[in-house]
């Protein structure tokens, strides 16, 4: 039996250690926030040492990768302290838009047109006034893709554009990328909050409480981009079905599936789960996931794909929820997914020639 001294030694010790990294990022940058955490019962403070702020598990395909990761990324070996008053992976994901502050950007917007007369939207983030890279023919472009209902001014996303233009890059943010291989420009990846499986994801957020706090909403938004092109979708498509819709099941089966030409909705739901396409990665890849994310349930993750490719790394935290992971006091700036994103594109376009031959 571990002894009640040895407990109390540890506790003291990372609780001193979370006040001296979070606390000057609390309230105002003041003793408010110091006062609220003195504040707390012994209890609470001895719960959420143990039973919250952990270190994340990194599972790495290679070792070079791993090493890597390890050497250029300190932010992957840290203990993850996620906001004391909303930990909680719904509270986490339902708040970070409210919470987090969103930056100004201004961004240039490219149309390109298709040749089945389709379009793409690019949103350009160019950062002409640069230091590090004053040459735009050498300034590195970070591609970022939202997810699926998101766009160039969700939070989270202009706080990426932040971190990139603090590192001196580009960025353009669009809908698609075309698959090339060994041949494509990338220098690596960064993935976050990604449902691996997409049954499994269905089935989590088919879940009561999950259907009334995501599955209602996401569906009446993705409805909502239907509606707004009727005149053309009509056509097609029994779009007062599709408006019936109570489930991003049912949504899928009665329109998406339908408009991508898949004979069921299970062969949708197979051919978009990114965890059958793993094996074919081949530049560096690093994926963070909270394992109390609702939206992608833990025992979907691709542990085993993952430690059999050697370009691919996969980032757990014990909490963070889906697009979560606030940090601090108050968690108005950068949160512990911002922290990953700018250490790991620093490291790869400043280290990344360490990573050739995986």
């Amino acid at each position: 039996m571990i002894s009640l001294e040895l407990n109390f030694n540890v506790l003291t010790r990372d609780l001193s250690h979370y006040l001296e990294n979070q606390v000057k990022v609390g309230l105002f940058g003041s003793g408010v926030g110091l006062s609220l955490v003195l504040g707390f019962s012994a209890a609470y403070a001895c719960y959420y040492l143990i039973s919250v702020a952990k270190k994340p598990q990194l599972i790495a395909g290679g070792k070079k990768f791993y090493q890597f990761l390890k050497d250029q990324c300190p932010v992957v070996s840290e203990t993850y302290y996620p906001t004391f008053w909303c930990w909680e992976s719904r509270v986490q994901t339902l708040l970070r838009p409210f919470v987090t502050a969103k930056p100004r950007v201004c961004y240039r917007n490219e149309l390109i047109r298709a040749p089945d007369g389709g379009q793409i939207s690019l949103d350009w983030f160019d950062n002409d006034e640069s230091v590090s890279y004053p040459d735009p023919s050498t300034r590195p472009t970070v591609l970022l893709l939202p997810g699926l209902t998101g766009t160039s001014r969700e939070s989270y996303i202009l706080h990426m554009v932040q971190q990139s233009r603090d590192l001196g890059y580009r960025m353009m943010l669009a809908n698609y990328l075309g698959r090339k291989g060994r041949e494509t420009c990338l220098k690596g990846v960064v993935v976050f909050s990604a449902g691996w499986d997409v049954f499994e994801c269905t089935a989590s957020l088919e879940k009561p409480l999950d259907r009334f706090l995501f599955n209602s909403y996401l569906t009446s938004c993705l409805q909502a981009s239907v509606d707004r092109h009727r005149p053309v979708f009509e056509k097609l498509y029994d779009i007062d079905h599709v408006m019936k819709a109570k489930t991003i099941r049912e949504f899928d089966e009665r329109f998406t599936s339908i408009m991508f030409g898949y004979p069921t909705n299970d062969d949708y739901y197979r051919d978009a789960s990114p965890i059958h396409r793993l094996k074919s990665v081949q530049i560096p890849m690093l994926c963070l996931n909270a394992a109390d994310d609702v939206f992608s349930p833990n025992h979907a993750f691709p542990v085993e794909m993952v430690r059999q490719n050697p370009h691919l790394a996969l980032l757990i935290t014990c909490h963070g929820g889906h697009i979560g992971f606030l940090e601090g006091l108050w968690p108005r700036h950068n949160t512990y997914m911002d922290r990953v994103f700018r250490q790991f594109t620093k490291a790869v376009f400043e280290q990344g020639s360490s990573l050739r031959d995986l």
